[in-house]
């Protein structure tokens, strides 16, 4: 069978699996009404931190750590045992879970969010689960763990560029309820880091120039602002304390939910809520209780012995489940009479990757932890029940089923589109969303057709030069004709995320050697695999997402613009770029503004880096200037390049059609705590006529402005089906 033949196969098992979940939802949409769902993910926790998965990992019971109310989801539906994070660290897989778009399209090439403010990364108009939930008619609520970035304002209540201008008594410029929630109770990011602890007995750091964060956000107000610099009020129930955090959240969610049921309107609602707790993230600090049950010191092993502070984190969470599964079983269902919310909610606990600890009982038999594209730092558990959709008998007596299938976060997006019935964006049209989403409710379902397509991890520890790391994972694929049975993970390193460039490294077959030990790139019966994995990780790197590969797309266009540029003046003020690859002719304008008015007359210069313009000294773009590309097609913008003014500064922003801008970065210059640096890629879809533009204007005008070369674009044609 050709590739052709292979992926049309493909196609059609694909569309059947389509057809027969959308079956599926119209047929349970007919007998219930579309379902609640609760998305409970813990902060750093491995498969062996749960005894959902002690068979599995093979702890004894004097080391097994026992989570009761795991077990009981478990048994109530279906347990994954080749679920994964989308990265090994915790901002990247949110964003990831959030968007059903992998982070290192953003800015983000590895690492996290550092900083009491961190720039947001979800621009304002990307659809999230929650906006598109939301939308479906969801009333939505996120408690617990943010970490995907925040704005706050300066005292003029414009945007603050960091935290040092940020004024705390004023509403946030930019919180999770931009980003399709209703309800927000969260910290910052990691609870250590947001915001001085007013529970030590000696406390620090608490002044008028603090720089830990802000303590508690609810909606959009620090509540605990004293109107003195960045300090915060200790002595308020509002006040900022680790060791309370396990009940305030568990708290704010149950005050979500019943507020929702018996609400006159969001009663008739169905709801969201996304609870991303803060254990059992370091440091260890588990509350007294939670719903009048016991935390600290309460966790056991299997066989009844008292555990540390680490493991009493980690039952936290177990009892902050048990209380919303108590709820819902408890609680009338007001859509559906005669039933409780249980039978009609869909229950997943996980995690947002793997443990921060490296040892086999915290992530069972696998290599490293956290922060590694080992199998340790993103399989993570994953458990599911929903009893109405047919996922889980619902009943906590049998033992639950175990699903093999290989799933992961970002596919929420689409599963849970699927589910209520919402559409995807229109990537061809020039939407933006759930890229790199693959609807996984059929594998939930148990159905034996289904096949994810292939799957990115990425950041890695071990990779010290640079951690952007990335690795594929494809299953059983034909290569040349012939099944190569495995699960193949195919390692990288960073010069595919920076620049669009593979450069395999490290093959392992896990499904023999699933502790990722015997690396088999070298193996010369296996050399057409690396190749056709390789041709297939830089087509899924450089196209966007998974589902733009159903566009048909077309001729790629590459432009090198260093040391070389050849334009043909046109009329006001354009130039003009005919480029012909193979049978296509694409047409490129291009236009600079400056000071936002069009230049009549300006010239491009010539740089080894690549071209600024003559209208200034620095042979760069910079100034207020701001550059404009058109094209005669639509076209799928791969990636620009972009490089650093010779002070070494980047800066401005790019915007893309009518889409909102986004904070430039470079392939020469960090734009955050850690080394961001690379080509602007996965842009999207730019219609005929609409422009690309980057602009040296400072983002939002609070930031520095831009001052950069540009060096190349790569861009691709849509065909006749991608129109």
């Amino acid at each position: 069978m050709n590739m052709t033949s292979k992926y049309r196969v493909t196609e059609i098992i694909t569309l059947f699996s389509i057809v027969m979940t959308f079956s599926l939802c119209l047929h349970l949409a007919a007998q219930t009404p579309p379902p609640n769902i609760i998305l409970m993910m813990a902060d750093d926790m491995g498969m062996g931190d749960t005894s959902a998965y002690q068979d599995f990992t093979g702890n004894d019971d004097t080391v097994q750590v026992h989570t009761p109310n795991m077990d009981r989801l478990a048994r109530l539906g279906v347990r994954f045992t080749d679920a994964h994070t989308p990265s090994s660290r915790c901002t990247t897989t949110r964003y990831s879970l959030l968007t059903g778009r992998y982070s290192w399209r953003s800015r983000m090439k590895h690492w996290v969010l550092f900083g009491a403010q961190g720039d947001p990364m979800i621009e304002p108009d990307r659809p999230t689960i929650a906006s598109m939930l939301r939308g479906a008619g969801y009333g939505t609520a996120i408690v617990g763990k943010w970490h995907v970035g925040l704005r706050f304002r300066q005292s003029d209540g414009s945007p603050a560029a960091e935290w040092k201008d940020a004024d705390l008594s004023k509403p946030l410029y930019d919180s999770p309820l931009d980003h399709g929630f209703d309800f927000v109770r969260i910290t910052s990011r990691s609870h250590g880091t947001s915001g001085p602890d007013a529970g030590k007995a000696v406390k620090k750091g608490n002044g008028p120039n603090q720089n830990v964060g802000p303590g508690h956000i609810h909606g959009r107000d620090v509540v605990a602002a004293s109107g003195k610099g960045r300090s915060l009020i200790e002595d308020t129930p509002d006040a900022y304390v680790l060791s309370k955090l396990g009940s305030r959240h568990s708290n704010s969610a149950m005050e979500f939910l019943n507020n929702h049921i018996t609400g006159e309107v969001s009663k008739d609602r169905p709801f969201f809520l996304y609870y991303p707790s803060n254990s059992n993230h370091a440091p260890y600090t588990p509350d007294t209780a939670i719903g009048g049950q016991s935390v600290s010191g309460a966790a056991r092993t299997m066989s009844g012995s008292s555990m540390d502070a680490r493991h009493d984190f980690i039952y936290e969470n177990d009892v902050a489940l048990g209380r919303l599964m108590d709820w819902l079983e408890a609680t009338p269902d007001p859509r559906n009479p005669g039933h409780t919310l249980i039978d009609n909610t869909m229950v997943i606990f996980t995690s947002d990757n793997g443990a921060e600890k490296n040892n086999d009982i915290a992530t069972g038999p696998f290599r490293s932890n956290k922060a590694s594209v080992f199998e340790g730092g993103h399989r993570v558990p994953f458990l599911v029940a929903w009893k109405n959709g047919g996922i889980g008998d619902g009943d906590a007596k049998t033992p639950g089923a175990t699903r093999t299938d290989l799933i992961a976060l970002q596919d929420m997006y689409a599963t849970f589109a699927a589910m209520v019935g919402s559409s995807l964006p229109d990537l061809a049209a020039g939407q933006k969303g759930a890229e790199d989403s693959f609807n996984v409710l059929p594998a939930m379902l148990g159905e034996t057709s289904f096949r994810h397509p292939p799957m990115f991890f990425n950041d890695h520890k071990e990779a010290r030069d640079d951690p952007a790391v990335c690795a594929i994972r494809i299953d059983s694929p034909r290569v040349n004709g012939k099944v190569m049975e495995g699960q193949w993970k195919l390692f990288f390193d960073a010069s595919l995320l920076r620049e669009g460039k593979a450069h395999p490294i490290a093959l392992y077959n896990l499904a023999r050697d699933r502790y990722e030990s015997e690396n088999l790139i070298e193996h010369s019966n296996l050399t057409e695999l690396v190749q056709w994995m390789t041709e297939r990780a830089t087509t899924f790197r450089n196209i966007g997402g998974h589902r733009y590969e159903k566009l048909s797309l077309g001729q790629r266009f590459s432009y090198d613009w260093r040391n070389k540029i050849q334009l043909a003046p046109g009329s006001h003020g354009r130039f003009i770029l005919n480029k012909k690859e193979g049978l296509t002719t694409l047409k490129m304008t291009i236009a600079l503004e400056n000071q936002g008015v069009l230049a009549r007359s300006f010239g491009f210069t010539k740089h080894s880096n690549g071209f600024g313009v003559s209208s200034n000294r620095s042979l760069s773009v910079n100034g207020g200037e701001a550059l404009f590309f058109r094209f005669d097609q639509d076209v799928l913008i791969e990636s620009v390049s972009l490089v650093a003014g010779d002070d070494g500064s980047c800066g401005g922003y790019y915007a893309v059609g009518e889409h909102q801008p986004l904070a430039i970065y470079c392939v020469d210059a960090d734009n955050d705590a850690k080394d961001q640096q690379g080509i602007l890629s996965d842009l999207g879809v730019l219609k005929r006529g609409q422009p690309l533009r980057l602009d040296t204007h400072p983002h939002l005008g609070v930031e520095a402005p831009g001052i950069w070369r540009v060096a190349g674009m790569s861009v691709r044609t849509l065909g006749e089906r991608g129109k």
